[in-house]
C-alpha cells in the first residue's frame, strides 16, 4: 500500500509533466503557425536557389562588356480581326552601352544569350529578338565609347497573358583565357555567360491595332 508521501509525490510529478507538456504543445503550435505564414507569403520562395541580387527597375548595371539598363515592361495585345488571330507580346525597354575596356571593340549585343525572362516554375526564356535604333534593327552593333542606345527586348506570350510584374535576368560574359587546355590559346577573350542580377519590372498593358 502506497504511503501518503508517495501519493503526494506522484501527484506533484503528474502536474509537472502536464505543465511541461502544455508548454511543448504551445511551442509546436507556434512553430506550425509561423511555417504556414511563411509558406503562404512566399517568405523564402523568391530567393530559393537564387545566388544573384534582385533589383527593381529602372536600374542600370555593368554586365561584362556591356552596361545594361532596364527601364520598363509592356504587354502589347493585338485583338482578333477577320483576317488574323489575336496575339500579344511582352516588350522590355533597354538602354545598352558598349563598355568593353579590354578590347575596345564594337560588337553586336548578344540578345539571345545575355537576357532571360524569369518565369516561376519554368526554365528562363530567351527573347525572340532585341531591336535597337527606333525598334527597327535586330543585331544592332554597339560602338565602344558611344552613349547608350535605346533598345527593346521582345518575348512571345499568349494573347490572354497578363502580369503586373516581370523579372528579367541579366547575364554577362567573362574576359578570360582557356588556360592552354588541350592546346587551346591562352589569350583571353570574351566567353561564357553567367547570371549577374535579376531585375523586377512593373508591367503595364496596352492594346494596338494591326
Amino acid at each position: 500500500m502506497e504511503s501518503l508521501d508517495d501519493v503526494i509525490d506522484a501527484m506533484i510529478a503528474d502536474r509537472v509533466i502536464h505543465r511541461h507538456r502544455r508548454k511543448w504543445l504551445i511551442a509546436v503550435a507556434l512553430i506550425l503557425v509561423l511555417a504556414v505564414v511563411i509558406f503562404f507569403t512566399g517568405g523564402w520562395k523568391e530567393h530559393k536557389g537564387r545566388t544573384v541580387d534582385t533589383l527593381d527597375a529602372p536600374t542600370t548595371l555593368k554586365a561584362g562588356r556591356f552596361e545594361v539598363g532596364i527601364t520598363d515592361a509592356t504587354i502589347i495585345r493585338t485583338p482578333k480581326t477577320d483576317y488574323s488571330p489575336a496575339k500579344a507580346r511582352l516588350e522590355v525597354g533597354l538602354q545598352l552601352k558598349n563598355i568593353d575596356d579590354e578590347e575596345h571593340k564594337s560588337t553586336r549585343y548578344m540578345d539571345d544569350e545575355l537576357l532571360r525572362w524569369v518565369v516561376p516554375g519554368k526554365d528562363p526564356i530567351k527573347p525572340a529578338n532585341v531591336k535597337c535604333k527606333d525598334k527597327k534593327i535586330i543585331g544592332y552593333v554597339l560602338v565602344y565609347g558611344l552613349p547608350a542606345e535605346a533598345c527593346v527586348a521582345t518575348f512571345e506570350v499568349s494573347p490572354s497573358f497578363s502580369t503586373d510584374q516581370t523579372e528579367i535576368g541579366v547575364l554577362a560574359e567573362e574576359y578570360k583565357s582557356d588556360e592552354g587546355l588541350f592546346g587551346a590559346s591562352e589569350k583571353p577573350y570574351w566567353q561564357g555567360e553567367k547570371a549577374v542580377a535579376v531585375v523586377r519590372v512593373k508591367t503595364t498593358l496596352t492594346t494596338e491595332s494591326e
